[in-house]
């Protein structure tokens, strides 16, 4: 049974299937947040996806990044990302119109970042999670 199941704008609906949500700068003791931390932050997320969800194509929604009017320090200005750390399994239908529905399904992981710790559902997801190109980065796998 699915989490929730979120539909794109091109009209195909995917099943959430597992969600990982963290806080981006939990547990951050020392520094601030700037674009080398941010940049470690989003390798490390994209090499946890791979490792935690084998077989499936991971894929980052590039995240908003806001420069408030702070001083910057020995890393360069102050950088911050939405404070929510998504990671999520997404399943869907058979992309090769040849392979039997019962028999296959499509899947991707998604990395992205959003505002508040919401599940994302049906039209009301993020709109840039909405906007995957599934056709273009999930894979068929035989189940």
């Amino acid at each position: 049974m699915a989490l929730a199941r979120v539909v794109l704008t091109s009209g195909r609906s995917v099943d959430l299937a597992e969600l990982r949500m963290s806080s981006t700068y939990g547990g951050m003791l020392e520094g601030y947040p700037c674009k080398p931390l941010n940049d470690l932050r989003i390798k490390g997320l994209l090499h946890t996806a791979e490792r935690d969800f084998p077989g499936a194509p991971v894929h980052l929604i590039p995240p908003p990044r806001e420069y408030p009017d702070q001083y910057a320090g020995a890393f360069g200005p102050v950088e911050v990302l939405p404070a929510v750390t998504c990671v999520g399994s997404f399943r869907s239908g058979a992309l090769d119109p040849a392979h039997d529905r019962a028999l296959y399904r499509s899947r991707l992981t998604v990395v992205w970042f959003q505002p508040t710790p919401r599940v994302p559902s049906d039209c009301d997801a993020e709109p840039a999670l909405r906007e995957v190109s599934w056709e273009h980065l999930a894979t068929d796998e035989e189940l």
